[in-house]
């Protein structure tokens, strides 16, 4: 049985195959459109997952799209019913936007897919973020927290899986939100919405929670983590240009920072900002947690939801919750809703066992030594070739020893916003520097940017506060934020943060093997088994997909070696072609990279 999954129309669009209770294949659209967030129908996404399930439209069973538009319109039509006449501006945009298109998700998919009314189903939003999550869990059974900014009208559920169904218990409802709450935040220390989180948690360890009892002021919480916000401080309900109201900036004592400020320098009020609403989301979240678990008795924990993504809460309430064992799926934000969808559709509607647990993220397309030295070839790119793996590994090894910075890129791509050693930037954790070369010359960011260690599954606790690592399902996917282990922090200065923790990833031989014997290798030379991981792209661009995205920035950037499987690229390749730029051609099932 194949079924399709899909969610667009808000960010991040993409698509999903389950085939007979298994993920086969899984996308952004933004990877093969190049548009970072694309949020348009996801035609390249849903192309590439039906050739990797070797089947065409036709042979899916069911499309199944991750929320429910009519019940989502019904919020957005209330809520600026509600709010009016503050809300006409935001009312006519989005009545144009959902009369247009939105609205008519259902009409549209049966004409652009060509598929039969009959075979389209529609999932609730945290239904599926629930999903996602549970399906491809381990557990049989399993407690289900949901949170994200908001879904339909939920905002967080709670929920039980067992088996293969699913059965929401409680809900909290929009404008009322734990991850609009950090977005607010987000956007008032000057970083993108939808965008910036990642900053702003980067950002908090530079500061101290001096402000937690003033963010206590603007909200109300339950012994059950349920919040009520007192929406004079809030705009996102009718506005949309603004996130915050006047009143919240007073409040504070200091208007919000200037979203076109180019220098987000680390201002120790908005550092002591930061480290406040990350302490006030821990402690909601740890409440959350608690009255779930007396809820429901069980041991473990699902977790999804664009709150999912932050690290540093989701490894505090594994360490601190009552919780044994938890697990987060590699996309736990609106991205991942298209899995949790499709497996939605499989398992509770049409009541078929469950597939295999998913230990890896490894989803995407990848490239043959073929099209890889034909590209390099069809445009004069220098290169050499190891034939041999184990010589190719020590090279590598060898090189981050030397001080080299890498791209890394092997294998099917990684599934989810991080890079997990299928196409990341490499280097030595072990030289201080590297933090903000990497930075700076690289991936041309902000400098308290942090970065993540991969390390060998077998030995992370020795070098990480991560006891029996390998039950730990998020790990793999760069979803903890651990200490790193006191004595390791002058061992590893370019992955340890401010606060002594590093965002680690533990690399199995089993789902991995190169990246694996690359690491293992540059532990034999040094006696640290882990690398300096960063994702394979530029600062506001999309992960590499195709070998000529990689050439692209690696040409742009200050990398030293281009590592396309074997084949080594070095940086006087550059200077040949310093000005060329590459671009995709799609012609039916194939993909020609064009110089332009």
């Amino acid at each position: 049985m194949n079924i399709l999954g899909l969610s667009f129309y808000y960010h991040d669009s993409s698509a999903a195959l389950v085939q007979d209770g298994k993920l086969v294949a899984a996308s952004e659209e933004e990877r093969f459109s190049r548009v970072k967030h694309d949020s348009g129908f996801p035609e390249l996404a849903i192309d590439f997952v039906l050739k990797m399930g070797g089947i065409t439209l036709h042979d899916v069973d069911y499309v199944v799209f991750y929320e429910k538009p009519f019940i989502k319109f019904e919020r957005m039509l209330l809520s600026a019913m509600a709010t009016f006449p503050r809300s006409s501006a935001v009312f006519r945009e989005s009545m144009q936007r959902w009369v247009s298109d939105k609205l008519w998700i259902k009409s549209m998919m049966s004409k652009r897919m060509g598929v039969p009314n009959s075979k389209l189903l529609f999932a609730e939003h945290h239904v599926s973020h629930a999903a996602s999550s549970f399906y491809t869990s381990p557990f049989e059974e399993s407690a289900i927290l949901t949170i994200d900014g908001a879904g339909e009208w939920s905002t967080s559920t709670m929920g039980v899986g067992r088996g293969n169904k699913i059965e929401v218990i409680k809900e909290m409802r929009f404008p009322h939100s734990l991850g609009l709450l950090y977005s607010a935040f987000t956007a008032y220390c000057g970083f993108e919405i939808n965008e910036g989180e990642y900053k702003l948690m980067g950002m908090h360890p530079y500061g101290e929670p001096k402000y937690v009892d003033k963010i206590y002021e603007l909200i109300k919480v339950g012994d059950d983590g349920s919040l009520w916000h007192d929406m004079k401080y809030f705009a996102y309900h009718y506005s949309r240009d603004s996130t915050l109201t006047e009143a919240f900036g007073e409040h504070f004592g200091r208007p919000p920072r200037d979203p076109k400020l180019q220098d987000k320098s680390l201002d120790p009020y908005y550092c002591d900002m930061a480290a406040s609403i990350q302490k006030v989301t821990e402690e909601v979240i740890m409440k959350m947690a608690n009255h779930l678990h007396e809820l429901t008795g069980l041991n473990n924990l699902c977790l999804a939801g664009g709150v999912a993504l932050n690290s540093v809460a989701n490894f505090k309430t594994l360490r601190d919750g009552p919780f044994e064992n938890v697990y987060i799926h590699p996309a736990p934000g609106d991205d991942g809703g298209c899995v949790g969808a499709a497996y939605w559709a499989y398992n509770h509607v049409l009541d078929q066992p469950r597939g295999p647990a998913l230990d890896h993220a490894y989803l995407g397309s990848e490239y043959s030594d073929e099209e890889i030295e034909e590209f390099l070839t069809r445009n004069d790119i220098a290169f050499e070739k190891f034939e041999d793996d184990e010589e190719f590994f020590d090279f590598v090894a060898q090189s981050l020893v030397d001080g080299m910075v890498c791209g890394w890129y092997r294998g099917r791509f990684e599934w989810g916003p991080r890079a997990l050693g299928a196409r990341s930037i490499i280097a030595d954790p072990r030289k201080a520097e590297m933090k903000e070369k990497l930075n700076a010359k690289i991936k041309f960011r902000e400098a308290f940017r942090p970065f993540a260690p991969s390390v060998l599954e077998e030995r992370a606790n020795e070098f990480f506060e991560i006891p029996e690592a390998q039950k730990h399902f998020p790990a793999r996917f760069m979803l903890y934020v651990t200490p790193v282990r006191d004595d390791k922090r002058d061992v590893l200065p370019a992955i340890t943060h401010e606060d002594g923790s590093g965002r680690l990833q533990t690399v199995y031989k089993d789902t991995n093997p190169g990246y694996h014997r690359m690491i293992e290798r540059f532990g034999e030379l040094t006696g640290v088994p882990v690398v300096m991981n960063t994702s394979f792209n530029l600062k506001g661009e999309p992960i590499v997909e195709h070998p000529s995205h990689a050439f692209n920035t690696f040409s742009l950037s200050g990398m030293d070696l281009l590592l396309l499987n074997n084949y080594v690229i070095r940086a006087d390749a550059k200077k040949k072609i310093a000005d060329t730029r590459f671009h995709l051609r799609h012609e039916g099932d194939s993909v020609t990279a064009m110089v332009s």
